[in-house]
């Protein structure tokens, strides 16, 4: 008897769940009354985050305080490299100096060393994974946890720009793979400390195609693989990297090189440059030119139709095959 009550109930009860299913056109509408919610408050999302970002061109964040951090910076020889040793230094950060060439790398700690932070030389070739993890354990063993990275290695010379640059694997091991053997060793030392900046250069030509030819296709292709790596290290981190496109920086090869616009796209110096990257590291940018208004024109070669983007470049030519 028992048995048969419980028989009775279950089927009741699964009688009653099919009477009262919501029908299908109650749950249509349900999912996309929530479909339109998602996509006004992504519109709002949208709305603000532009006009905030309108509101940082003309009022930009303030400049934060450097002190006490601890700096690696590679390619710290010549060029950018050298003159953010510097100015690290002057801003009181423990810098540490990382090059392949051991004479300009100890004029470099020389310079800097005249500052309020501490500069040390460390040689070491970026290209061998384990010469990477050994100068990093070393480095935080003598200045402590490294918290900001800058990779100088990957803005190609300004003579690399009209004479031939280095061969393609050189090119690749220097410019891409080395990112990925400095991250490994730089990061975890970056959690360890609950803080980190990672400085990730490109030319400017990492922003569009440039015209390239014979040997640079190689360094036009290296550029536009650190953006990718760029974007990628953003995504997974967030707002613990900075990407930045610096323009021709020096002038020493000034006389081999074409500006239909000079005083839009003349040569800067180095020692600009390097001043305009940290500038941007300390308002926590995650991405920017040297000079600013080249990353607004990159977008715009993108959303252009192709022939309007090669007539809007060849307006802008700078009579190199920049990469």
């Amino acid at each position: 008897m028992v048995n048969i009550l419980n028989k009775y109930n279950f089927i009741l009860q699964k009688n009653l769940k099919r009477k009262f299913k919501p029908p299908k056109m109650l749950l249509r509408l349900y999912s996309l009354v929530i479909l339109i919610v998602d996509l006004v408050t992504l519109l709002f999302g949208i709305f603000f985050a532009i006009l905030i970002a309108l509101y940082r061109i003309f009022r930009p964040p303030p400049l934060k305080s450097l002190r006490g951090e601890v700096a690696m910076v590679v390619g710290a020889g010549r060029g950018i490299g050298r003159e953010l040793a510097i100015h690290l230094c002057q801003l009181g950060v423990n810098v540490a100096c990382v090059d392949i060439n051991i004479e300009n790398c100890s004029n470099t700690v020389q310079l800097a060393s005249k500052s309020l932070g501490i500069a040390k030389m460390y040689i070491c070739n970026i290209t061998h994974k384990d010469e990477v993890a050994h100068t990093v354990n070393v480095i935080q063993s003598e200045l402590g946890e490294v918290t900001m990275l800058f990779h100088c290695c990957s803005i190609p010379s300004p003579r690399a720009l009209v004479q031939d640059p280095p061969e393609i694997r050189h090119t690749i091991d220097l410019t891409i793979l080395s990112h990925f053997w400095l991250l490994d060793t730089v990061l975890p030392c970056m959690e360890r400390a609950g803080k980190g900046h990672i400085v990730v250069m490109s030319s400017v030509a990492g922003l569009s195609g440039a015209a390239t030819g014979g040997k640079r296709v190689s360094l036009s292709t290296a550029q536009f693989a650190i953006q990718g790596l760029a974007e990628s290290l953003h995504t997974e981190l967030r707002h613990s990297n900075i990407h930045v496109y610096p323009f021709i920086v020096g002038a020493e090869v000034a006389k081999d090189i074409r500006f239909r616009i000079p005083s839009y796209f003349g040569t800067m110096p180095a020692a600009e440059a390097a001043k305009q990257i940290l500038d941007g590291v300390r308002r926590n940018y995650a991405e920017f030119s040297v000079p600013g208004y080249l990353l607004y024109l990159g977008h715009i070669f993108r959303i252009l139709p192709k022939k309007a983007s090669f007539m809007l470049r060849d307006l802008l030519d700078t009579g190199v095959d920049f990469g």
